[in-house]
Formats: structure tokens, C-alpha cells, sequence
């Protein structure tokens, strides 16, 4: 199992920046990719970024690249997400997953319970 649990969520203005955190309390937390995700009002939930096991990879979502940083750091089991020059379009609720490739999928097992942003004009 891998608990996870967002923080760092709140109410912002546009231009302003945001630390999403997630954090562990599992054992395992280096041995698995970790993901963020989001889901805008009304909206389906859709990737917004991914880091793999070192930190040393990253992939990004087209409409993020540039404004969101994903990072890690398995000595505190935790996952961050920067988000800089927030859009109004950027309030969702966001979603950090843990997982791993199989059969050259990337499955996510393990989900947070989301924190909130929501970003004011």
C-alpha cells in the first residue's frame, strides 16, 4: 500500500504560484512512479505530469509545459508539483497517483484524495 495525501491546495489570484505536495507514508515510495492529475469542474479527470523513480525523468502534459515543475524527494516520501503563472483555467481539484509500468502501460494504483485549487480573477 501507498497512502497518499495532497496538501498545498487553496484559494489564489491569477499570476500567482503554488506548491502542491503529496506525501507517504509508505515504505515503497522510491520504487514508484508518481503522477499528477486534475479534474476541472464539469471536466474529466486528465494527466498534468509524471516523474519516474529517480527524479531523473519527467513528462509533462502540453498545456502545462513551461508553468508546472514536478519534483521528488524519497528521503521525506513526498512528490511536488510547482505551479507558476496560475490561469483561472488551472482551478481543479489535483489528484497525486502512485504506480509502475506493465506491459509497457504505466498503471496508477494508488490515488490521494485531491486538494483543491482554485485560482481567482
Amino acid at each position: 500500500q501507498v497512502p497518499l495525501v495532497e496538501s498545498g491546495g487553496g484559494l489564489v489570484h491569477v499570476g500567482d504560484s503554488l506548491r502542491l505536495s503529496c506525501a507517504s507514508s509508505g515504505r515503497t515510495f522510491s520504487s514508484y512512479y508518481m503522477g499528477w492529475f486534475r479534474q476541472a469542474p464539469g471536466k474529466e479527470r486528465e494527466f498534468v505530469a509524471r516523474i519516474n523513480w529517480s527524479g531523473a525523468g519527467t513528462y509533462y502534459a502540453d498545456s502545462v509545459k513551461g508553468r508546472f515543475t514536478i519534483s521528488r524527494d524519497n528521503a521525506k516520501n513526498t512528490s511536488y508539483l510547482q505551479i507558476s503563472t496560475l490561469k483561472p483555467e488551472d482551478t481543479a481539484i489535483y489528484y497525486c497517483a502512485a504506480g509502475n509500468w506493465a506491459q509497457g502501460t504505466l498503471e496508477w494504483h494508488y490515488w490521494g484524495q485531491g486538494t483543491q485549487v482554485t485560482v481567482s480573477s
